[in-house]
Formats: C-alpha cells, sequence, structure tokens
C-alpha cells in the first residue's frame, strides 16, 4: 500500500477549487432544480405520473445540491471560508441539513471512518458479531429494525432529515444553535410562502416525492460506499488513515448520468483521502493517480449485495448477515468469540 506521504503529494494538485467552475456548478443544479419544481407543479392537472417523473429528476438534483453543502462543509466548494459558510447555510436549508452541526459530525466520521473504537459519530450503527451476541434481547431487536431495509431507508429520511436535523446537540457551541435556528426558520418560512400561494396539498405532491427520494438516495449511497464485503475495520491500535480511506470506502462506479447527479461521490475513497478535493475534481484524481484506481469497486448491480451485510467479522475481516450467525456461531456457549460490552449510548 502506498503511504499516505505519496498519495497526499500525487492529490495535492487537486486539492484547490476554481471559483468559475464552482458557480457553474451551482448555475448548473440550482437553476435546473428550480425549473423542475414548477415543471412538476405544472403537470399536477395534467398528470400526477408525469408529476412523480419530474419528482424523480428533481430528488436527482436535490442530491447534487446536498454534495456542494458537502463540499462547503469541508471548506472545499470555494477558497474563501466566508463564500463556503454562506452557499453551505442556503444548500442546507434547501437540502434541510443545518451546515455547522452535520459539519462538525461529518468531521468526526472522516477522522473515525473504519475504527472500531471510535464509532458513534456521523456514522451508521454497526455491531461486530461478537457485540451482537453479547447484546441483550432488546438491543438486538432494535439493532435487526436499524439494519432493515425497510426501516434505514423507509424511515431513514423522515427520521434524518426532518427530525434529528432540526435540533442541536447538548454539546453544540453558540454559533452552531444560531445556524441551525437559522436553517430551521428558513425552512419554514420557504414551505408556508409555497403553502399559502399554491397550496399546501400541491406543496405536498410535488416536495414530498422530491424530499423521499433524495433522502433514500442519500442514505443509499452513504450506506453502500461503506459497507461492502471486504471492506475496512480495525482497532484503534492497528487503524491506518490511509488503509481506512482508500480500503474502507468504495469507488462506486455509476452510469455517467447518476454520476452526474450524485456529484462524483462515487469516487469515495478520494473524498475519504482527501476531503479538500472539490467534488468536480475527484475524477480527475482517481484516474491520475495508480494506486487510487486499484480500490474495491462496486457497480450498481452488485453494490445491491450490500443489503445482506449487517455485522462485522472481525475474525474474517468482513462483512456478514445475520444468516452467517446459524452457520458458524448458533449461539454464544458454542462459539469462540468474546464477548466484549456494547455501547449503551448506540
Amino acid at each position: 500500500m502506498t503511504n499516505l506521504k505519496t498519495l497526499k503529494k500525487e492529490i495535492s494538485p487537486y486539492e484547490k477549487s476554481n471559483t468559475k467552475d464552482s458557480i457553474w456548478q451551482l448555475v448548473n443544479t440550482i437553476v435546473p432544480f428550480i425549473l423542475v419544481w414548477i415543471f412538476a407543479y405544472q403537470s399536477l392537472s395534467i398528470s400526477y405520473f408525469l408529476t412523480l417523473a419530474f419528482a424523480v429528476v428533481g430528488a436527482g438534483l436535490m442530491t447534487r445540491i446536498f454534495i456542494i453543502f458537502h463540499d462547503c462543509c469541508h471548506y472545499s466548494f470555494f477558497k474563501n471560508r466566508k463564500a463556503n459558510q454562506i452557499v453551505g447555510t442556503i444548500t442546507g436549508v434547501l437540502t434541510f441539513f443545518p451546515f455547522y452541526q452535520w459539519q462538525h459530525s461529518h468531521s468526526v466520521h472522516h477522522a473515525t471512518s473504519s475504527n472500531l473504537d471510535k464509532r458513534g459519530t456521523g456514522d451508521i450503527w454497526l455491531l461486530t458479531v461478537e457485540e451482537y451476541q453479547a447484546a441483550s434481547f432488546w438491543q438486538r431487536v432494535a439493532y435487526r429494525l436499524y439494519r432493515s431495509p425497510l426501516v434505514m431507508f423507509g424511515l431513514g429520511p423522515i427520521y434524518v432529515f426532518l427530525i434529528t436535523n432540526r435540533f442541536n446537540t447538548k454539546e453544540a457551541r453558540m454559533k452552531e444553535r444560531i445556524n441551525t435556528y437559522i436553517i430551521n426558520i428558513s425552512i419554514v418560512s420557504i414551505i408556508a410562502l409555497l403553502c399559502w400561494t399554491l397550496g399546501w396539498q400541491s406543496f405536498l405532491l410535488v416536495q414530498g416525492p422530491i424530499f423521499y427520494i433524495a433522502g433514500m438516495a442519500g442514505i443509499w449511497l452513504f450506506y453502500v460506499q461503506h459497507t461492502f464485503e471486504d471492506s475496512y475495520f480495525k482497532e484503534d491500535k492497528e487503524w491506518e488513515y490511509v488503509k481506512a480511506a482508500v480500503e474502507g470506502s468504495s469507488f462506486y462506479k455509476l452510469p455517467k448520468p447518476l454520476q452526474w447527479l450524485t456529484g462524483n461521490i462515487g469516487f469515495h475513497h478520494v473524498h475519504h483521502l482527501s476531503p479538500r478535493v472539490p467534488n468536480y475534481k475527484l475524477e480527475e484524481a482517481h484516474y491520475n493517480s495508480v494506486p487510487l484506481q486499484n480500490v474495491p469497486t462496486i457497480t450498481l448491480s452488485t453494490s445491491l449485495q450490500s443489503l445482506r451485510f449487517r455485522l462485522w467479522d472481525e475474525k474474517n475481516e468482513r462483512f456478514v448477515g445475520f444468516k452467517y450467525l446459524k452457520e458458524v456461531a448458533p449461539n454464544k456457549k458454542n462459539t469462540n468469540y468474546i464477548s466484549v460490552q456494547v455501547n449503551e449510548n448506540k
């Protein structure tokens, strides 16, 4: 494995944003989103199936807006820090995300991704086989529900984007709290205005599917790019940043239209190696670095296999499903796994 210093040297030329490219991306993302939203509203008088078709496109564009928000959180979209904060707050309103709150949790995610001893902030709840076997009955039930596709992708968008994103954490600083309040007030004001001018039924019929589909897509992208069979997870003493980036984050090879709509986030290994690379330079960085091309690669079809991965098997260093417990470890008494304390805060 190429060491961090060498890879960082190869990636460093791509870490500088280009103001012209950033502004153009704002234009070619937000303007089409507004137009598609208007077309979806106008189509309500024609056919709701046509409205849903526009909503799917709108959801893709909303996902792309989130990637801009995401880059602003890393201060990689513009050279100017203040510009990132302003655009990040505006795109946060459009995507229902609080800028400073999410910036903090996501930064923790980058610093601790694939570290088994530092789970719990900005990531998806994950138990190892040993931890699951040591868990109580109700903890197992809660975990199974959490990891089920119906809950994660069905209820997840509503719970995360509409509920948890609206509240500050207990540790939040004043700047973070104020930013969350500003974004919440802005969201409510825009919704109230649109409901007043268009009617609340029409607003929900258009915004509802756009929001829900975009939410499912966002959770899916985050899930699948860290949940593949031969991923990378280590205890803190063995954890290495570069391996966590290029082995614990996948290259999600998507068709060009989907790659565009998802803001190149499929090059997730490049992003984790260097969050300062703006999304529109991730592809170039990937193809101009030979080591980065030899990373775990998944496609639309192979990524579906991730749905059956629920637990991390430390012994064999791979993801497994719940069936694995019946096949290899039917109960705690008949296995060689070591029971560990389950984090009650999960």
